[in-house]
């Protein structure tokens, strides 16, 4: 499969056994594959950016953080095919292409999103990173560590 930035992935629950982290979001809910992630190919790494339709919840966070920053840049509501989604910059980490269970599709076509969002998407994911090497961590999981664990796998 060749994974490309700016479609939506599902994940196989063996890299969730592999990384063992309980930041992480859940992969499965009521039987489904949740969530899609959307993905930035860096070199060998894969990010990986949850994608969640509970728009409502989310808001009411992003609300909180406006009222409390005066922004919110770590979650995002956007359309993606239509529907609102929140897009979870903060729950973010790496992974690498194996551990790639299938592409989202919509009526069996890999379902990409449009370059505006991914410009978008990747800007702020861009930002965290910086603020991150500057000190300032707003990532909800260790993402260095995991990247650590993915990178030690392709030597």
């Amino acid at each position: 499969m060749k994974i490309k930035t700016g479609y939506l992935y599902h994940i196989k629950d063996k890299y969730f056994d592999v990384v063992n982290d309980e930041n992480l979001m859940q992969n499965h809910e009521r039987g489904k594959k949740r969530p899609t992630y959307f993905t930035i190919k860096d070199k060998n790494i894969l990010w990986f950016i949850p994608i969640s339709s509970k728009v409502d919840k989310y808001q009411k966070i992003i609300d909180k953080k406006v009222e409390k920053y005066g922004f919110c840049n770590t979650i995002i509501i956007r359309k993606i095919a239509g529907e609102d989604v929140a897009i979870l910059l903060q729950n973010a980490f790496p992974t690498l292409e194996k551990y790639i269970d299938h592409v989202h599709t919509v009526d069996g076509v890999p379902l990409k999103v449009p370059t505006d969002l991914q410009n978008e998407i990747k800007s702020l994911f861009q930002n965290m990173i910086g603020l991150k090497k500057r000190g300032t961590n707003l990532f909800f999981t260790d993402i260095d560590k995991l990247k650590e664990k993915m990178l030690e796998e392709i030597k």
